[in-house]
């Protein structure tokens, strides 16, 4: 991320820049999709994008139940993003480097976040 400018404290955690990271991936992921993958494609945006921020929203709370609240719908969300990475691979619309790169990060973000959120 440029550090040009002034950063929140979110903007630290490792979670976090490999959250965004992983929405990079995704991004990529979807644009090579066929034709007639359209909702897969958008439900992998969401799930993807509700990582970092989850993550960013949860770290901002005050109380630990409230931190442990978001980090845990970030969790959810880094499965479901697995899920969607296994249907890719399933359907053969991404190739075994590009799957192995997404599981490789998803599995260094939920560990984290299964941290972070006890």
């Amino acid at each position: 991320m440029n550090q040009d400018h002034p950063k929140l404290h979110h903007e630290d955690l490792d979670v976090y820049r490999a959250a965004i990271e992983f929405l990079a991936l995704v991004a990529s992921i979807v644009d090579q999709y066929p034709r007639g993958y359209g909702s897969m494609a958008e439900q992998f945006r969401k799930a993807a994008l509700s990582i970092p921020l989850n993550t960013a929203e949860g770290f901002g709370k005050r109380s630990q139940p409230d931190r442990s609240r978001y980090y845990d719908i970030a969790r959810g969300s880094g499965h479901e993003c697995g899920a969607l990475l296994d249907a890719s691979k399933v359907l053969q619309v991404i190739d075994e480097p590009t799957f192995a790169k997404g599981k490789t990060l998803l599995h260094r973000i939920v560990s984290m976040l299964v941290k972070m959120s006890t």
